[in-house]
């Protein structure tokens, strides 16, 4: 898949391009679809699929007062678009002069930069400034501008639409096995290994920390099932994301206990991928009480992966 950053001229570039639209935060089962559709048409065609986004969240330039937080990092949603088939990802700035294009200016601009034979979106989709472009706009101009409409319902779950919006509400919520089925792969984290307080290795249960970046969504303090890639083997792991209230409070962090590794992986990356909430955090008396929890942990966690079943199946969309 090749990422572009900037418009430039794609059509002589790629042959017969079809364009998924929409800003795909989280790309969960709603979004797949709209490219999984637009994967088909293009292979149809013998065309290419492109999906048209931007780097950062239009909300952010609008109302950076209420703008949301990310679902999941970039190389993630690389990860993901890649196994979904995208020939080319063109993702650029989104800043208050494009904010304010008018609905049939950026029509316009898809015909310079891309001329597509289709473009394919969800039905509810925006565009334009103030959101003014709709669905039915595009249906209009595709006679004008001579390319074809495919408009994909939304993705029903539970009596309601899967959007990035319910998805992180049911992050903060901690409701990892809705998550999880929404996005349609585990919640999951990249980060560098950073050094803590090796107050785990003292305790016989050595942990690999990361940091926990504030422009991302995270899901609430308490232990969770988890597996953790690195170097393209995937092991068992219980994580911890909290404060360390029973050693006083630090800075709140995700500390993982990988299971059957040994090896130094300060400043490696790893990825980590949530599948169950064994408990909420808590404050014990002793080291030796917490030690018996760790420990109790590892079991339910263990316990917890073996009931996921085809476990390296369910993360292959995210590696």
């Amino acid at each position: 898949m090749e990422k572009h950053k900037e418009l430039t001229d794609f059509v002589s570039k790629y042959p017969n391009i079809v364009i998924a639209l929409g800003m795909f935060d989280g790309l969960h089962i709603g979004h797949q679809e709209i490219i999984r559709t637009a994967v088909r048409k293009a292979q149809e065609i013998k065309g290419t699929a492109l999906v048209f986004s931007f780097a950062n969240h239009p909300r952010a330039v609008i109302a950076p007062n209420v703008a949301p937080h990310r679902i999941s990092s970039d190389s993630i949603r690389l990860h993901v678009l890649r196994n979904l088939g995208v020939d080319v990802l063109v993702e650029i700035p989104f800043t208050t002069e494009f904010a304010a294009t008018s609905a049939d200016d950026f029509i316009g601009l898809m015909q310079r930069y891309f001329f597509p034979k289709y473009i394919v979106v969800g039905e509810n989709y925006t565009f334009g400034r103030g959101g003014e472009g709709t669905p039915w706009l595009l249906r209009e101009r595709s006679e004008v501008f001579d390319f074809r409409l495919i408009v994909c319902p939304s993705i029903m779950c539970d009596g309601a639409t899967v959007s990035s919006t319910r998805i992180r509400t049911l992050i903060a919520q901690g409701a990892l096995t809705k998550v999880n089925e929404y996005l349609g792969y585990p919640f999951t984290i990249k980060g560098i290994v950073i050094h803590g307080q090796e107050r785990g290795r003292k305790l016989g249960f050595p942990t690999a920390n990361l940091a926990l970046r504030e422009e991302f969504e995270h899901l609430p303090n308490g232990v969770y099932a988890v597996t953790v890639l690195y170097q393209k083997d995937l092991y068992r792991a219980v994580a911890n994301i909290g404060n360390n209230p029973t050693f006083g409070v630090c800075d709140r962090r995700l500390e993982v206990h990988i299971m059957d590794f040994s090896g130094d992986l300060y400043g490696k990356e790893i990825m980590i991928s949530f599948y169950k909430k064994i408990r909420n955090e808590e404050r014990f008396s002793s080291a030796d009480e917490l030690i018996q929890q760790i420990a109790a942990d590892k079991d339910a966690a263990v316990d917890a992966l073996e009931e996921t079943f085809h476990l390296q199946e369910n993360i292959s969309m995210v590696i």
